[in-house]
């Protein structure tokens, strides 16, 4: 008796710890947010061809977790990924989500009406890689939509 209580107490303290980790794993909105106004504020200290290569790197600083940056111009040109380099030198405006919504279209539009924003749609996840609700916060800035989203 005294091992089978062993091992279930062993069983659920290893649940509880792997489900810690991976929680640690997932980026927060307040997270995605802080790093959009941290990669526009690059880009005006540093120009955009330095930031759209620090924004490329995907071990640098503007990936944490499963958060990263990506950049498009107004007409739905991806100009950095933080995750997929080959989506840069892309239009992604017809862009479709698994639900088939056109997210890029969508945030390029609220991008010029609103200046910035929050969407939602289903994004494959760089970590777990499997398709998941993800929300994303984005702010233009002159010719650019800078975004960075976190998995639900």
């Amino acid at each position: 008796m005294k091992k089978v209580v062993s091992f279930m107490l062993f069983v659920c303290l290893a649940v509880g710890i792997t489900g810690v980790s991976f929680g640690a794993e997932r980026a927060t909105s307040k997270e995605a947010e802080a790093m959009v106004k941290k990669a526009v504020a690059y880009i005006k200290a540093n120009g955009k061809d330095k930031a759209f290569a620090e924004f490329n790197n995907h071990q640098g600083k503007f990936t944490v977790k499963d958060l990263y940056i990506t950049a498009y111009d107004l007409n739905g040109k991806c100009l950095a990924h933080g995750q997929n380099a080959k989506m840069v030198g892309k239009d992604l405006l017809e862009l479709k989500d698994a639900d088939g919504k056109f997210l890029i279209k969508e945030r390029m539009e609220t991008a010029k009406t609103k200046g910035k924003g929050w969407q939602d749609y289903k994004y494959t996840n760089p970590l777990s890689k499997s398709i998941e609700q993800k929300t994303t916060y984005f702010e233009k800035y002159e010719d650019i939509v800078v975004a960075g989203g976190v998995y639900k």
